[in-house]
């Protein structure tokens, strides 16, 4: 597929962008600027071992070219990035990665109006795309390590279970395990999990603390 990751230039969304084009889908950076998408996409290939397998583009040309894209912007950029990216994402599914964070303490659970993140994004991008919420609980620090399995899961939440199943392939090409969390309704469950296992690694000092869903 082609997955376009939209804000991701950063930390979480580079991460996620290399292990894709590293399980062989056509990956394009979005970025606010050309430029720097451009930049960063150069960085992946050379950290590929390849060339031109991730592109660069801003993110309203990266979305229309794209059969799936994947949102990672700060919680403070999430309204502006889907409304410059609203016409392009019709027809398509948006999985949404973003988690509010509460600006006086990024330990504790901080709920939107509408709930959730994903939650203001399907109702901001209509019935025209099919948002799912995942990945919110995986840390950066594992996502470039290629060579390590990933010891953490993802709950997927949406209301369409064709679009679930698409992003639940897209966990697995990333080497990670995922589940079917549910309607869009329990993103924010989801969501505030990610301050605890922030909290968890402050007060416990270590990196990249995750869940895991035991009984299978």
């Amino acid at each position: 597929m082609k997955i376009a990751v939209l804000g991701g230039t950063g930390k979480e969304g580079s991460g996620l962008a290399l292990r894709w084009a590293h399980s062989g889908h056509q990956v394009i950076i979005g970025s606010r600027d050309a430029s720097k998408a451009q930049r960063v996409a150069e960085e992946l290939n050379l950290a590929l071992g390849t060339a031109g397998e991730i592109k660069g583009m801003d993110n309203a040309a990266a979305a229309q070219s794209s059969d799936v894209a994947v949102l990672t912007v700060p919680y403070t950029a999430h309204t502006g990035s889907l409304s410059a990216v609203r016409e392009a994402l019709k027809g398509k599914v948006l999985v949404d990665v973003t988690v509010p964070v509460n600006p006086s303490d990024f330990t504790r659970v901080m709920a939107p109006a509408a709930g959730s993140a994903a939650r203001e994004a399907q109702t901001l991008l209509g019935a025209d795309v099919q948002v799912v919420s995942a990945f919110q609980n995986i840390s950066a620090t594992h996502l470039k390590k290629l060579t390590g399995k990933i010891d953490c899961d993802v709950l997927v939440c949406g209301d369409s279970d064709e679009a679930k199943k698409l992003v639940l392939q897209l966990v697995a090409d990333a080497g990670m395990k995922g589940w079917d969390a549910g309607p869009l309704d329990n993103a924010g469950v989801v969501e505030g999990l990610t301050p605890i296992l922030l909290g968890i690694n402050r007060r416990h000092k270590i990196k990249g603390a995750g869940i895991r869903i035991t009984g299978l």
